[in-house]
């Protein structure tokens, strides 16, 4: 790799400076790496969600690619479903490395601009981490919690400013880091009444000090900069869930707080409606809440009452129309009623309907290589849940458009046998009659080949409780 990268950079450096002389300063950058077990041949490249190119991999797995006119910013780097982001600016060459097997640990950058990206791909792996003691820390006292996030706010801010001192940095690399800080630490804030184990929300929520929100004055909700940031969306959605709390009080009369309430929601989808005018940061809002609220809501008149008021707020018809659809395949996987037909192919080919493969108790569970974390954890929970309930059938499905010898290789890997194991025949259309959203979706099917829970999952601290349910009918 260090002789792949010091090539580029020579070729690099020459190139840039022949056509400096020609185009009097123009920005551009370059961007480019090296993609170990690669899920396509091509990289996808974007910048505020317009697509710039498709690039092929060359032989080696490697590209590079020249961005003319630069408009400096964050870029976005898509392979194979997984992405994450990179700040160029003028004359910066970036080049990067990673497996996709552990797509964000494996990344490292290399060339011109290196540091500030490593520096964001590292701030954003700290956050992941640093999301674990959070939520440990939400059960303290609030006074206390407040303590705990500020000593690592404070540490984050020490960082930050050592390595300002260190290197060379420019306003647009000190506004995104500063505002990579600020938002995980305003987000650490608003998820406190919602994870500290307390059921009255409400009163978790009046306990907190005077000033423990005084940044909410300052946010601006329709900030189209950092729209595509992963942690300006966050901050957005928890605090939006966090400001609908208190509404949903001053007109509930029940103290323990129900996050599936339909009430609570059609409030939160009326405030992002009145808060946010950005069409498309609305847009992304409310198509995420309805989608999480469809995905563990079993209600039709539920379902129907949530899909209405946002499809009466939505801009975005593409998405509304898929909702939809959504919406109706949820309500026609009830309980009691048995799944549509849906082909799978084994993994020598054979091609069933899968309802054919349910002849006891069963339990079908998804993944795709778009989710490797889950892929693993959920593999090996089966494991262990067919030793411990072998009277029940376990499959497992690979949604991905990709051949057989794609999701074979990736099960042979990590040393799981083809039992049980399916593809989609027609991925995209079994994904959406069967309504896989999220990918840890469960559906649990009794011997008669009647559905008894369609939103289960395998991780839930209550899914044992239903798949007794289930072998026991």
């Amino acid at each position: 790799m260090k002789l792949y990268t010091s090539i580029i950079i020579i070729i690099i450096t020459f190139f840039g400076c022949k056509k400096d002389n020609q185009d009097q300063g123009k920005p551009y950058a370059y961007i480019g790496g090296e993609i170990i077990n690669p899920n396509t041949n091509f990289v996808v490249l974007s910048k505020d969600e317009v697509v710039l190119d498709t690039v092929k991999l060359d032989g080696r797995n490697r590209f590079i690619y020249k961005i003319n006119d630069l408009d400096e910013g964050i870029y976005t780097f898509r392979h194979g479903g997984e992405y994450q982001m990179v700040l160029l600016e003028s004359r910066d060459s970036i080049l990067f490395r990673l497996n996709t097997l552990d797509f964000d640990e494996s990344l490292v950058y290399t060339g011109v601009g290196d540091r500030k990206n490593n520096y964001l791909i590292n701030d954003f792996l700290e956050n992941e981490k640093e999301e674990k003691h959070v939520i440990k820390f939400c059960q303290l006292n609030p006074v206390s919690y407040e303590k705990h996030i500020d000593s690592i706010r404070n540490k984050k801010v020490e960082i930050f400013n050592e390595f300002k001192k260190k290197y060379s940095t420019s306003p647009l690399f000190e506004k995104i880091a500063k505002a990579n800080i600020d938002y995980t630490y305003y987000s650490s804030k608003e998820v406190y009444p919602f994870i500290h184990f307390g059921k009255d929300k409400a009163a978790i929520l009046k306990s907190v000090p005077d000033g423990f929100y005084d940044y909410r004055k300052d946010i601006n909700y329709n900030d189209t900069f950092f729209s595509q940031f992963y942690n300006y969306n966050t901050f957005l959605r928890h605090n939006l869930s966090n400001i609908s709390l208190k509404i949903h009080d001053d007109h509930s009369d029940n103290n323990d707080f129900n996050r599936g309430s339909i009430c609570y929601n059609l409030d939160r989808l009326y405030l992002i409606d009145s808060l946010v005018t950005n069409t498309s940061i609305k847009d992304d809002l409310l198509h995420y809440f309805t989608m999480m609220y469809l995905s563990k809501n079993e209600n039709i008149e539920s379902n129907e009452a949530i899909l209405k008021s946002y499809l009466g707020k939505s801009k975005n018809e593409k998405n509304k129309q898929m909702v939809s659809r959504f919406t109706k395949s949820l309500n026609s996987l009830k309980d009691g009623a048995t799944l549509p037909q849906v082909f799978v192919v084994n993994y020598e080919g054979k091609e069933f309907d899968i309802n054919a493969l349910i002849k006891r108790p069963t339990v079908i569970s998804f993944w795709s290589h778009k989710y490797y974390g889950h892929f693993k954890d959920s593999h090996n929970k089966l494991i262990e849940l067919k030793e411990k309930y072998p009277e029940t059938n376990f499959i497992a499905v690979n949604i991905n458009d990709y051949d057989l010898d794609k999701s074979k290789k990736i099960l042979e890997t990590h040393g799981f046998d083809f039992k049980n194991e399916y593809l989609f025949k027609n991925p995209i259309e079994a994904t959406e009659m069967l309504a896989i959203y999220p990918m840890t979706k469960t559906i649990i099917i009794d011997k008669n080949k009647k559905i008894v829970k369609s939103n289960s999952n395998i991780f839930s601290l209550n899914f044992e409780e239903q798949l007794l349910g289930a072998i026991n009918r």
